[in-house]
């Protein structure tokens, strides 16, 4: 079932992120053959786990988030290629391990590395990941770079294990919500754009707007994500819709419905994610009761808000086709609820 979400908001239909795929292609090239290197390993099963997920089709929005970043102030050299690769690197590892604890079986429209490999075998090439991103930080040689980046993970980290303990908790607000995503998405949406300017000795204000920029630009984005699980269609998803339902998480969607429904639809999703009663019929009541308390546009409201904050974040710097690709991708995030 998809449902089709007004977004009254936007006044460009057209959002894309071709301006800063098109800006960082040359980059990204380089960056794209140093993730295929460093992926690389003796031990067979690490290329071939590693390259199933690199390879599947993702956009690399966030080491093209560091390497606009950097060129957005000017930045010649090369440590954007190491650093766009340890962001890419962080958050390949952090989907393996995503998909274990979720015991997702789609990825991309794809079947996950655990289904093919094990859970086994991804939590390890995650970990083995993570140890080459590490390396690269090191390479690079500036110490806020490498502070940006850790500290990122552990939050990462943080948000995950957060996550685990309120899963299928219904009685979740929205407050702890917003602090799972903030964790688990926005966390790595900021230090990608944070060691941008580090790189390129940016001003401290210049790198706290590129890191404003990200943080929102991450819970924009994972908000639009958590509502496109409810209102949009399997192909577009890269997974099955339905499957945050299934897996019961405690997203916005869920929340505001339970919050504001009846004692008698507020005991169906107890029974429901609670229960693990997840059944393709609970699901269509699911979609209703979403449906009936405005719980998607809502949901992408708030990603609106969100948005609103990473652009103004960026209005002080001077208008240039970087600044205006990496606004236009503040829509595209949004728009793909249409």
């Amino acid at each position: 079932m998809g449902v089709v979400i007004p977004l009254e908001e936007s006044k460009n239909k057209l959002a894309s992120i071709k301006p800063l795929v098109d800006l960082t292609k040359a980059d990204m090239e380089r960056a794209n053959q140093l993730i295929l290197s460093k992926a690389g390993s003796d031990v067979q099963m690490i290329p071939e786990v590693a390259e199933h997920l690199i390879s599947s089709g993702g956009k690399r929005l966030r080491p093209m988030l560091t390497i606009a970043s950097s060129l957005l102030f000017g930045y010649k050299g090369d440590n954007h290629i190491k650093l766009a690769t340890s962001v890419e690197f962080l958050h390949t590892a952090t989907l393996l391990h995503d998909d274990v604890v979720d015991e997702s079986d789609l990825r991309r429209g794809r079947s996950t590395a655990r289904m093919i490999w094990g859970n086994q075998a991804s939590v390890l090439v995650g970990d083995f990941l993570l140890g080459q991103a590490f390396r690269m930080m090191v390479e690079v040689g500036s110490l806020e770079a490498l502070d940006v980046l850790s500290s990122a993970a552990c939050v990462i980290a943080e948000g995950e294990v957060l996550q685990l303990s309120v899963s299928k908790n219904m009685e979740t607000t929205e407050d702890d919500y917003l602090s799972v995503i903030r964790a688990k998405t926005a966390a790595l949406f900021a230090a990608a754009a944070e060691v941008g300017p580090i790189v390129a000795n940016a001003s401290k204000s210049d790198r706290n707007a590129l890191k404003s920029y990200g943080t929102n630009l991450g819970l924009a984005f994972q908000l639009v994500d958590d509502a496109l699980d409810y209102g949009g269609k399997a192909a577009d998803l890269g997974k099955n819709v339905g499957d945050d339902f299934r897996e019961g998480k405690i997203t916005l969607p869920v929340i505001l419905s339970y919050r504001r429904g009846t004692e008698d639809e507020r005991a169906f999703w107890r029974d429901a994610i609670e229960g693990g009663n997840s059944s393709d019929a609970n699901l269509e009541k699911a979609l209703g009761l979403i449906t009936k308390y405005g719980a998607l546009s809502d949901t992408i409201s708030r990603a609106v808000h969100y948005g609103t904050i990473a652009r103004d974040a960026l209005a002080p710097l001077p208008d240039t086709p970087w600044k205006s690709a990496l606004l236009e991708v503040i829509d595209f995030c949004i728009e793909r609820v249409n």
